[in-house]
Parts: C-alpha cells; structure tokens; sequence
C-alpha cells in the first residue's frame, strides 16, 4: 500500500493511492495525518476501510506533500556509495562511520512542486536518494533488529546549494537547508516485510538525461546499519525520514559542473517504490 499527504479542496488531507487515485482518510478515521498513523500503527485498520474502495481525487487533481509533513526528524546521510568517495579525489580510504547532517522539514517540498533556485547561488545540485520511515522508534536498536523498525520507503531529491556548503570549515547545514531546495516523495511505499531492500535500482534523469544509476545493496553504510548507529545518539520517532545518500553523478561532480537551471526537470526513480518528478522554478 501507498501511503500519501496531500492538499486539496482547500485543506491538508491524507489517505491511500488507489490505481491513479487517492482514497481520502481525513475524514474516515480518527487519525490526525500519516505521522499518527505510523505511531499508532494504523496500517490494519487502513486495509480493512480502503478494500473496495473507490479513490475521491484524481492524482493529477491533488498538491502532493512531503509524506510526513510533521516528522520530528529528517537525518541525512552523506558520502554512502563507493564511488562517492572515489570523488572526492582526495586518496582517503572509505569512512568508518557515517556523515549526518540534519534538514528542515520547510527546505523540501512535494512531488510535482517546484524546486526553488535562490537568487544567492547559481549552484543548486540534485542528489537522487532512497528516503527510509521510521515505524517503531527506539533508542540504541540492535543492528540485527533495526530493519523491523521500518514502517516504509519513499524518494528523496537532495537539492545542495553547493557553494554555501562551503561557508563553514566543519559544517554543511547552509547549504542543505535552503527553502524548497529539495523534494521528497511522492508517498510512502508501506514495508510489509523488510526484505528485499538490496534489489532496489535508482536512477536520476536531468531533463531526460540519466545521470545517476546505482544499486541500493552497494551502500557504505547499509540501511540496518545507519538506524542502528544514529539510534545510538537520538531516540528515534514513528515517521522520522533517514534520507540514506546519494550515488555518484551529482552535477557538482562533472567537468565543468552541470548545475541546474530555471525550467529543469529533475527525476528521481527507485524501482518498485515509484518516481519523484519537480521542476526548478526561480525564486521571487
């Protein structure tokens, strides 16, 4: 099942896609949004309201939102595929731990909005990511158990003003954090068995160029391992986003670099979980 916030007829709703439509829970349960279905682990009764039912909107009738609009946390992962290091040049040996940064809920935006350029950097780069939901929280998690504590997956479009990642010597939170400069979605693809996961291929088009290809299974830090590590020093939440890092062929990376501009079309695909599609739009 998909799991999906959005907008439309004027307030915030959620509910379940059904074929190209969205069956609206808002006013059929009493959960408040997808955050308090995934704490109160909502999914059984979800099934049991949405079998045979009909969608009420169309797809293309909705304002996507990010999946969890209210998540206490969204922890990104930086430098997690082989060749991502590779990149840097720097001749250093693959990292023992993971990089972190944290992002603000208001620096993504929706499937199908636009990404915004600011007028203070010509480079905003994409990074396309598999995006992990936290289901059952925990503090200090058991590597063995951590793919228990996933409630689903969903797509993440890392958007990095590359140049304000260098303002600071040890820090990269400028850059990552600027207002609608990413995007995650479209829904959440809800985990019936937490298997599988290595099998998932992501690709990354630029107007229909692709630019980036890899295998989820060829992670640095697999994804057992990162709830496992950052359980240690925060207490993670039902709906919490580990956005899990991005493979090479970001456009910082190329000779000269290929960042975006206004009217690019980005495309974030991950097999089996479904396609983030935004547009860069100039801010004003």
């Amino acid at each position: 099942m998909r799991l999906i916030s959005f907008h439309a007829a004027g307030r915030d709703r959620f509910g379940i896609v059904i074929g190209d439509g969205v069956f609206d829970l808002s006013e059929r349960t009493t959960f408040s949004g997808v955050r308090d279905v995934v704490a109160r682990n909502g999914m059984n009764e979800l099934e049991h309201l949405c079998r045979g039912a009909t969608p009420d909107y169309r797809l293309d009738e909705i304002v996507f939102r990010i999946p969890v609009p209210d998540a206490d946390k969204i922890i990104c992962v930086g430098v997690n595929y082989p060749d991502r290091n590779a990149e840097y040049k720097d001749g250093s040996d693959l990292p023992k731990f993971p990089s972190l940064f944290l992002r603000t809920r208001g620096s993504f935006v929706g499937h199908g909005q636009p990404i915004l350029l600011p007028p203070e950097s010509p480079q905003l780069d994409y990074e396309g990511e598999l995006v992990v939901v936290i289901g059952k929280g925990g503090r200090r998690i058991p590597r063995e158990s951590a793919l228990e504590h996933i409630f689903g997956l969903s797509i993440c479009n890392e958007g990095s003003v590359r140049d304000w990642m260098r303002h600071a010597k040890f820090n990269v939170t400028q850059g990552k954090n600027f207002d609608a400069s990413g995007s995650i979605g479209p829904w959440i693809d809800v985990l019936k068995e937490p298997s599988g996961l290595g099998d998932l291929h992501l690709r990354t088009w630029v107007n229909g160029d692709l630019r980036q290809e890899d295998k989820i299974e060829r992670m640095i830090f697999p994804i057992d391992y990162l709830i496992h590590y950052i359980s240690t020093f925060t207490t993670l939440q039902p709906g919490d986003l580990i956005v899990t890092g991005t493979p090479t062929g970001s456009g910082a990376r190329f000779d000269p670099p290929r960042f975006l501009h206004d009217g690019d079309s980005v495309r974030v695909e991950i097999s089996g979980v479904g396609v983030l599609e935004n547009k860069i739009t100039v801010e004003k």
